[in-house]
This record gives structure tokens, sequence and C-alpha cells, in this order.
């Protein structure tokens, strides 16, 4: 597992929540094994990501596993599999685990149905950005094809039963 390193900033804000989110979230990252990762306080956005210093800023009040694996899934972008830029990161995010589907993803257009609906929603989203990375290999217009997908996907009712349940 990765080593954290809380700033000065954030040591006053952390929650026993927040560390644990980030921890749970860190299983699911194997490519930052072994590496140092500072994690600082933003109050501008939910979060950001400077990979040249492997160092996020979160904002942790209401801090969501989305916004955490987001932020993460920035550190390893431009080193390999995952394309640089925030729907790319969001598609990725999404599609690491369903841990990260707690809460919608700020950059990819999403039907407001979608949106407001997102429990109803998030294994069907997820099950679609799988299928944009696979379709990434024969298709430059992936995203696009996701966001149509997303689009039909608010017309439509969910059609599965349940929801999506997370553990805080």
């Amino acid at each position: 597992m990765p080593m954290l390193q809380y700033t000065s900033v954030m040591k006053k804000r952390l929650s026993r929540r927040a560390v644990a989110m980030l921890h749970a979230s860190l299983r699911h990252f194997p490519e930052l094994r072994g590496k140092t990762i500072t994690v600082g306080y933003t109050r501008a956005h939910l979060g950001a990501a400077i990979r040249e210093q492997m160092t996020i800023r979160l904002r942790v009040r209401n801090v969501c596993y989305n916004t955490i694996g987001h932020e993460l899934t920035h550190l390893l972008q431009g080193t390999g599999e995952i394309p640089e830029g925030e729907k790319q990161c969001d598609i990725w995010t999404l599609a690491r685990s369903p841990l990260f589907c707690d809460d919608a993803p700020t950059y990819l257009k999403l039907p407001l149905r979608v949106r407001l609906q997102w429990p109803q929603y998030a294994v069907l989203v997820r099950e679609l950005c799988l299928q944009a990375i696979a379709l990434r290999n024969s298709r430059r217009n992936y995203i696009q094809w996701l966001e149509r997908e997303l689009h039909q996907l608010g017309e439509e009712q969910p059609q599965r039963a349940g929801q999506m349940c997370f553990a805080f």
C-alpha cells in the first residue's frame, strides 16, 4: 500500500472517516504501491491532483469515494494506460471499482435524471464506462459513444432493481 503523508493544514481537518476512505480507496490502486502520496486540503474544488509531486488535495467535509478515486486516477494519467483529461479520468475511476460509484462523476455529461437518481443508475453507468474503455482501442470517439449511451440511459427508467450500497 502507498504511504500517505498529510500536509499540516490537512492534519487539522482530517477525520477518521476520511482516513478510512483514503485507505479503502488505495487498495484499488496497486500501481501506487511503494509510493508516497501527499494529501493536502483544498477549499476551491472537491479535489485536485499534482502528478509530478504525487499530491492530491481534498475538501474532506462530505468527501466521497468518487472524488478520492478521481484524484488518485489523475496520479496515474499519462504514465501508461489511462489517457489525460477530466472525462477520461471520470471513466477510468468509475470502471476501476464499484467503490468509486458512490457519487456521480463531475465531468461526464449525464442527463439530469441520471445525476439526480445516481444510486439507481450507478451500476449501469459503470458498465457503460467499462464498455467504453474496451471500445477505445477500435473507436477514437469512445467518449462521444459513451455520452450518447448515457443520454439514452436518461431517457429510460433504470432496468435493474435495487441500488448500490456503500459503507462509510
